[in-house]
């Protein structure tokens, strides 16, 4: 499909608390490093094709990034790309970090920050974006333990302005329901796709019914996470794919967002074509008969 005309508006509007956004968005993980996010090894992304994919996605109307301190390779820093290239922000331009996760100057993983270290993580992100305050923080979680002290001590740094929303990342229904019960919850994050946890398929539809945003991460690697896509697809994708002239890459995106209103795309990329092909995904509208064929592979 053609990439040439569409803009992140396609996929309609979504509202964020009081934010409204294009369902399309941008993740930055993919920014700083060309392969695999997070290796060792990772080699820096050119600087200069980097800022140029921010402003691209501006351009095509991309007004939702997803981003975190913690997304860094040697030399590259997504959040101080983003500064770099997009400040000062449009005023549409909504910017959701995430904290909990932590990683030395190394790039080694940390232990998850503690209550009474998560400010220091908000006002890292603060610096390094250039801001006064961010308009969305998830609370990024691993395993099934309680977060209420976590996102209790986020609420506080909400209620003192640093932070406009709040959201969560990598949680189960019952976290969900803990966080609401200390303060409203715009968003949901976690690793969702085609054949991707369709046990969460319940939970997904929970977070429209409550006006909650689901924002799933993955949903083009799947379960090749921060390596990417592997490559192989099935011929019931591929031939979803031949039929509407677009890749298998845009038909996993497009699949995601005819899932609800409430879902937003945050495919990330380095690489300009790829960025048009995301944003044209938006456009895409799957037929039922596809649907269908999609559900069968999902559940498989």
């Amino acid at each position: 499909m053609t990439s040439q005309t569409t803009t992140a508006a396609a996929a309609g509007t979504w509202d964020l608390g009081d934010l409204r956004i294009n369902r399309i968005g941008f993740g930055a993980m993919r920014l700083p490093q060309t392969g695999e996010a997070f290796a060792d090894d990772a080699v820096p992304r050119d600087r200069g094709q980097a800022i140029g994919v921010l402003r691209r996605a501006v351009e095509l109307g991309v007004n939702h990034i997803d981003t975190a301190a913690f997304y860094f390779s040697p030399l590259r820093s997504a959040n101080e790309l983003i500064h770099a290239a997009l400040a000062p922000y449009p005023e549409d331009l909504v910017i959701a970090t995430k904290v909990g996760p932590g990683r030395d100057p190394s790039g080694a993983w940390i232990e998850h920050a503690t209550p009474g270290q998560l400010r220091g993580q908000v006002e890292e992100n603060l610096r390094q974006l250039g801001r006064d305050h961010l308009d969305v923080v998830n609370l990024r979680i691993v395993g099934t333990d309680s977060i209420a002290e976590r996102f209790g001590a986020l609420a506080e740094l909400r209620d003192a302005g640093l932070i406009r929303h709040l959201g969560i990342s990598n949680v189960t229904p019952e976290h969900l329901v803990e966080a609401r019960a200390i303060a409203p919850v715009v968003c949901v994050q976690n690793m969702y796709g085609i054949g991707v946890r369709p046990e969460h398929d319940a939970f997904v539809r929970t977070c429209g019914e409550q006006g909650i945003a689901f924002v799933p991460f993955y949903s083009i690697a799947g379960t090749g996470r921060q390596a990417g896509a592997s490559g192989a697809e099935s011929e019931e994708l591929l031939a979803v794919a031949r039929a509407h002239g677009a890749s298998p890459a845009q038909v996993r995106l497009a699949w995601t967002l005819q899932r609800g209103p409430h879902i937003l795309a945050i495919p990330g990329t380095g690489d300009p074509d790829h960025l048009e092909a995301n944003v044209a995904a938006g456009a895409l509208r799957l037929s039922e008969e596809d649907l269908t064929a999609l559900e069968a592979l999902h559940h498989a």
